[in-house]
């Protein structure tokens, strides 16, 4: 990979979200790290976005368990030597079931995955970000529109992606003096292979979303978006039609 290129990692860069912002990302001439847990997908990922020249680097990485978050950190600086943006993407839904059906099990993974992994990425990426020079580097969270308004029957992931919220806060307070920003995107019916919206609800290209997110990615370290929504434009979401 070139030296002089800015490095960027996603987590759950293996379809959805993550797949259309590594993409983007290329586009933009950015070194990717691609990260999940099945490399199958990271590879697809890898060929649908182009990288001819080998820009980027694959690593399977299971984000609810420490010491696969550390390896793949210990992997990206030995092979990278910095990390200029972390995009914690990697999520899950639960099934839509009440607050009194849901499993111990079906809540934990939910938040092992959205919250716990978040969390392990982004402590690893503020140390790096923090001992690294020049200093600094961006955190981008992906929260939802859950994190607002949340859809019946979603207790993990609604809980989940408010506790983002704060952890998006967090880490940005703690971040300042180290030059590290930190924002949250919340995306909104994007139209992906694991995302299916109600029949009646409007949607987007995925594109726009990723294209949102590069954006935050790119601005200088002395400006932050700390949130940003992103949806169809007639979401049921603002009111009542």
């Amino acid at each position: 990979m070139s030296d002089t290129r800015r490095v960027a990692l996603v987590t759950g860069a293996g379809s959805g979200i993550g797949r259309a912002v590594v993409q983007e990302l290329f586009e933009r001439d950015w070194a990717v790290v691609l990260a999940g847990r099945n490399r199958s997908h990271l590879e697809e990922s890898r060929r649908i976005a182009g990288d001819v020249d080998d820009h980027s680097l694959v690593v399977e990485c299971d984000v609810r368990k420490p010491d696969s978050v550390a390896d793949m950190f210990d992997e990206l600086e030995e092979r990278l030597g910095r990390l200029d943006m972390l995009f914690n993407n990697a999520g899950i839904f639960a099934p839509a079931l009440g607050v009194d059906e849901l499993s111990f099990d079906q809540w934990r993974d939910v938040i092992d995955t959205n919250l716990t992994g978040s969390f392990l990425c982004t402590q690893r990426a503020f140390a790096l970000m923090k001992r690294q020079r020049p200093q600094g580097g961006r955190i981008i969270n992906n929260g939802s529109i859950s994190a607002h308004t949340p859809r019946p029957n979603s207790a993990p992931y609604t809980a989940s992606k408010h506790a983002i919220t704060g952890l998006t806060k967090q880490t940005a307070l703690d971040g300042r003096p180290y030059s590290i920003a930190c924002g949250q995107i919340d995306i909104g019916n994007a139209a992906t292979e694991l995302f299916k919206p109600p029949a009646d609800e409007p949607v987007m290209d995925v594109k726009h979303a990723a294209a949102a997110v590069v954006h935050m990615a790119e601005l200088p370290l002395d400006v932050n978006i700390l949130s940003l929504v992103v949806m169809a434009t007639n979401m049921p979401l603002v009111g009542r039609g």
